[in-house]
């Protein structure tokens, strides 16, 4: 039978990407950490978490016992408001994972409402340049596009679609091309995120109403200038260095105010949604859920739309 410690270490595991993290935060010696650990796996007869090279793994168990610790926990710590009939009692720690532009934009703003709401609840805003990669602990992680290939579960907060851009002298001078594959003659910037294959583009056609007349194209664009920062790689644009593809989010205010024009307006690329990750669908924390529904609630109307 576990005890109350045990879940409380559990709950430190998975918040934490190494036994030395968790001792931190449970105030106690990654021995003993491990120790304990190893008691919880006899006890429940499996193993929960494996050693890697950068700290710890759970397994598929040790997510499910975590999750399941976590709930329980959180029942237990909000007894005392439930008591006491007091309003507001959301507490704990929320670990909030998020790409650098978008994070900084909308989700910065986000967290400091969600603060203001929920005074107890401690919040964590970790932005990266790859929120996947630095998923490990997290309670929600924003995305932008589908995530393929991966065990969390999305939740879609906003429809995001992707527009081909350049300034207005240079997309003058491409106003002539008819199809996306004429765009290889000419310079592209290009933003190396997330170890995708960013230079190779899918485009579908539609007509003024809007209805797809065409197959999927996919052609390859390479260009002189590349970086990581999707910042700098609009900024570029807007000073007529090449054409860029960026997300609605980051460039409809742009296209709106005439620093940037769209090229090949009738040629679309792939959306890119606004998701919020979760490990599971299931048993989803007081925490999550109150982000999740705040979230929602902050991207309707979506706000690059209005």
């Amino acid at each position: 039978m576990l005890q109350l410690e045990d879940m409380q270490l559990l709950r430190a595991l998975g918040v934490s990407q190494s036994l030395a993290a968790a001792a931190r935060l449970l105030n106690l010696t990654p021995p003993a950490v491990t120790v304990r650990l190893q008691r919880i796996e006899e006890r429940v007869g499996v193993n929960l978490a494996t050693r890697a090279a950068r700290g710890i793994s759970l397994t598929d168990e040790g997510h499910r016992l975590v999750q399941e610790a976590i709930e329980i926990l959180e029942r237990i710590e909000s007894i005392p408001s439930r008591v006491s009939g007091e309003s507001g009692g959301v507490s704990g720690h929320l670990r909030v994972v998020a790409p650098f532009g978008f994070g900084r934009e909308y989700v910065g703003p986000l967290v400091r409402d969600l603060y203001r709401s929920h005074p107890n609840l401690a919040i964590s805003l970790i932005l990266v340049e790859s929120p996947l990669s630095a998923a490990a602990g997290a309670d929600v992680v924003v995305s932008i596009g589908h995530i393929k290939g991966s065990s969390w579960v999305g939740h879609f907060l906003a429809p995001n679609d992707r527009f081909l851009c350049a300034s207005p002298a240079l997309a003058r001078s491409l106003s002539k091309l008819k199809h996306p594959s004429e765009l290889a003659r000419h310079p592209y910037l290009t933003l190396r995120e997330n170890d995708e294959d960013v230079t190779r583009l899918r485009f579908t056609q539609h007509d003024a109403a809007g209805k797809r007349v065409s197959k999927a194209v996919t052609v390859r664009l390479n260009g002189a200038l590349s970086s990581n920062d999707g910042t700098v790689v609009r900024d570029w644009a807007v000073d007529g260095l090449g054409v860029v593809a960026r997300s609605e989010w980051d460039c409809a205010r742009l296209v709106a105010d005439g620093k940037l024009k769209r090229v090949l307006p009738a040629w679309r690329l792939e959306p890119a949604p606004i998701m919020a990750l979760t490990p599971t669908r299931q048993g989803l924390t007081i925490r999550q859920r109150v982000f999740l529904e705040a979230a929602k609630q902050a991207f309707h109307p979506v706000p690059w739309r209005n």
